[in-house]
């Protein structure tokens, strides 16, 4: 499928050449934000050269066959601007931008995306869940090790939750199943004080009971023949706050091991905060604050289902996956090789 390219000024892209300079340019606009990265290749992977996120909030009140809400269409406007400017003041070879769950489920995503070219000149795609979990696999997959045969991969999103099994080979990882949940964090902050919060957090347990039973995950699990890894900002909250960072650092989080008992630990902690305790944290901040909670229901949901022991963090995804695709297909990268992770005792500094 030929993917819709950023048009600034009606103009079209320069076709792919190999000079080593080429920058490449990802946008993923998501329930709750919005960022890009801008990279050039290097090697077997990439350097960032660029970046930007925003928390927009697109679903917020969003429920299937509900329009997006105004001031959530001009935050996100507002933001989608700033990329685009970032991208006029640059050379840039390719880029792609995909939307998610928000637009997924809204009546008015076609309308949306149609005033988003007309005003920035950027054309985003709305992706199905299954492209959306094999981005975000292409993204994580540098930290996975084949020396297991089977990968439980999941990021919790703010529109909805994706869990994937997958296989581990010579030719990399394969995605054997996947499930996308519609219980992502922006939601469910929504819903925290209201008497269904504990249905749907049974709901989702339900669906982790059913897709192990699918395909015996569980018994992998006992064989010593599964790895866990997330993504999103749950995940990585977690991590940073783990390491007790005063400010979020993602070279010291991303690719982090952590043990159940360790995640146990930081999430009883964020329980305890109040609200303002966790605005005022440099690693949650304000328009986090009522997400992290959430997130940590769904992310013990998942650990209590699937008790691996150890869980890697991943800062990447959606964004990494679009990029390494991009350059993969003008044969800018040299062989992938696997990223370099670092467990609990790497950061003396841990609590």
């Amino acid at each position: 499928m030929a993917h819709k390219q950023h048009k600034l000024g009606g103009g079209q892209l320069r076709p792919p050449s190999h000079d080593d300079g080429a920058i490449y340019a990802a946008i993923d606009l998501g329930t709750n934000n919005c960022g890009m990265l801008m990279a050039r290749p290097e090697d077997a992977d990439f350097r960032v050269v660029d970046s930007f996120s925003r928390i927009v909030r697109l679903g917020e009140g969003l429920t299937a066959g509900v329009a997006l809400r105004d001031d959530a269409i001009e935050r996100t406007i507002d933001a989608l601007k700033v990329c685009a400017g970032k991208l006029q003041r640059r050379d840039v070879r390719r880029v792609r931008g995909v939307a998610t769950e928000a637009c997924r489920r809204a009546t008015n995503a076609q309308a949306f995306l149609d005033r988003v070219e007309d005003e920035t000149g950027l054309c985003l795609e709305t992706i199905s869940p299954s492209q959306e979990a094999g981005l975000i696999l292409a993204g994580s997959a540098p930290m996975l090790d084949e020396r297991s045969t089977r990968a439980l991969v999941f990021d919790i999103g703010g529109g909805s939750v994706e869990v994937m099994w997958v296989g581990l080979g010579a030719d990399g990882p394969t995605v054997l199943d996947m499930m996308s949940l519609p219980v992502g964090v922006v939601m469910l902050a929504e819903h925290r004080d209201g008497g269904d919060y504990a249905a749907v957090l049974d709901s989702l347990d339900d669906a982790l009971i059913e897709f192990d039973g699918l395909h015996g995950i569980s018994a992998a699990i006992a064989a010593d023949d599964a790895q866990m890894l997330g993504t999103s900002g749950t995940v990585t909250t977690v991590g940073a706050l783990h390491l007790g960072l005063g400010r979020y650092d993602r070279s010291r989080v991303d690719g982090l091991e952590l043990s159940f008992d360790s995640i146990a630990a930081v999430t009883a902690g964020i329980a305890d905060m109040s609200f303002d305790e966790r605005a005022a944290h440099p690693c949650i901040g304000r328009q986090r604050a009522d997400l992290v909670g959430v997130g940590c229901d769904v992310l013990d949901a998942i650990c209590r289902r699937w008790a691996v022991g150890r869980l890697w963090v991943a800062d990447r995804g959606i964004r990494e996956g679009l990029l390494l695709a991009m350059m993969d297909d003008d044969d800018a990268l040299s062989r992938r090789h696997p990223a370099t992770r670092h467990g609990d005792d790497a950061h003396p500094s841990a609590p």
